[in-house]
Formats: C-alpha cells, structure tokens, sequence
C-alpha cells in the first residue's frame, strides 16, 4: 500500500514502511504523519505483525518535517499529526527497527530514540537543528537524547545543531551497527526477523522494562510541544523560518 509518500507493505511476520518522497529528500508532511500514525496502529492490533521495519527510498532517510506546515502557528496543537505521530511511536507496543541511509535530519534523528534498533550506513549524517530553526526539540529527546549519548554530547548536538556522522552515532549508541549503503536495510530486516522469532511474551515485558518510565517520557514530550507550539508564534522564529524559504526559493532558481 502506498499512502501520500509513505509505502506500507508486509513481509511475512514483517511490516514494512518505507519513507518515499525522495524529490523532497523524503520530508515529513502531514498526509506522510497520518499514513505512518494509522501503520502503528494496524501493526499492534494485528497479532500477525510481529516487528516493523522503517527504511527510506533515495540516498536520504528524511529531512525532518516538512517545514511548509509549519509556516503557520498551529490551530489545534493536539491535532497536529508531527505531534500524533510522535506520541503514537512513543506508545508503539510492537518492536521497530530502522535503516539509515544520507541524511537523517530533525525529526529523523528523534524518532531514533523510540526504536528498539537503529542501523546506518557509513555515509549516515544525523542533525537536530530545532533551536536554529527558533523552535524546540520534539519527540522527548530532550530527555532520552542525554540519557543514551550523555548531557555534554547533547548540549553539543542540540544547542550548538551541530552534525554528527555514522561512526560517532555508534560510538555513542545511538547506532547498534553501520555497514555499507547496499547493506543496511538488509541488516535492519534481518534484525527484525530475529526479532519477530522470539516469543511474543517475554520479548514484550523485556521491551516494556528497558523502556523504563514511560510517563515521564509522555509528560515531556508533551512539555516541549507546548513550547514548540508556542514558539511557532514568535516573531524570531518567523523570520528565521521566512529565510529558509527564501535560500530555498533561491537555490531552486
């Protein structure tokens, strides 16, 4: 099934999703959001699914959100499908793996940190550039992204927005393993198929405990959407976002 950029498809115990808006290195917009929301859900009501893998088409994985929806503050921030599909990957109760090829921006790098395994290609780059952008990291990664690397390598990453590449990605843990461009998603679903042998019980109590708090990881994510939303009305923020759109507009003429 292909769905407004996003190619659902299954492979056995396998669901398979494939980020595929490669003009637009595979930006997440809305409709890509909610085809994404509604695969979670039909992969934990399906007792069949057994683990998911995310992978993306082109030499990127994605360039983060869409920023066109973002030119406008948010109406209905609860609504919003950048912030439905974050909670809906927080919540997610069956395992996901992710191949990582290119670039790996903003939200591509957050949601990392929600899956079970994550692989990249030696050419992986990974950036979280929210505060340049004027607005604030999603996803609760302010939270688990200094758990998992440490609050120096954070600060770093998410203050200074600078990028970091594959070799430094498994160094910090944020990668299990990297491996040639051709290889990764090989190496994602074979991962997930080893995944969906184990027995479905003990696998989920195990995943349930390495998660560890889940509401602190809910209450956060909700915090810095506030924020996010909030900061979408600030006039620093518009500017900011109005000069992307014009070095865009520039480049493409």
């Amino acid at each position: 099934m292909q769905d407004a950029g996003i190619v659902v498809r299954r492979d056995g115990p396998l669901m398979r999703i494939v980020i595929d808006r490669p003009a637009k290195r595979n930006a997440i917009n809305k409709p890509m959001y909610e085809a994404m929301i509604s695969a979670f859900a039909q992969a934990d009501a399906d007792e069949d699914i057994r683990s998911i893998v995310v992978s993306s088409a082109g030499g990127d994985f994605t360039a983060g959100n869409d920023l066109e929806d973002f030119r406008r503050p948010l109406d209905n921030l609860h609504e919003f499908p950048a912030l439905r599909f974050v909670r809906a990957l927080a919540a997610l109760q069956t395992p996901i793996v992710a191949a990582v090829v290119g670039d790996a921006v903003g939200v591509g790098v957050t949601m990392l940190f929600h899956c079970d395994l994550v692989y990249a290609s030696h050419g992986a780059r990974f950036k979280m550039p929210f505060v340049d952008l004027g607005v604030i990291p999603e996803a609760a990664s302010t939270l688990l992204v200094p758990q998992r690397i440490g609050l120096v390598k954070a600060t770093e990453f998410m203050l200074l927005c600078e990028s970091f590449g594959a070799s430094e990605a498994l160094r910090l843990g944020v990668v299990n393993a990297v491996a040639g461009f051709d290889e990764v998603e090989e190496m994602a679903l074979d991962a997930a198929r080893k995944l969906a042998a184990k027995p479905r019980a003990a696998l989920a109590a195990t995943r349930r405990l390495l998660r560890g708090d889940t509401a602190a990881v809910a209450a956060r994510l909700e915090e810095e959407a506030a924020l996010f939303a909030a900061a979408l009305s600030m006039r620093e923020t518009r500017a900011r976002l109005e000069a992307f759109f014009a070095g865009v507009t520039e480049a493409a003429s």
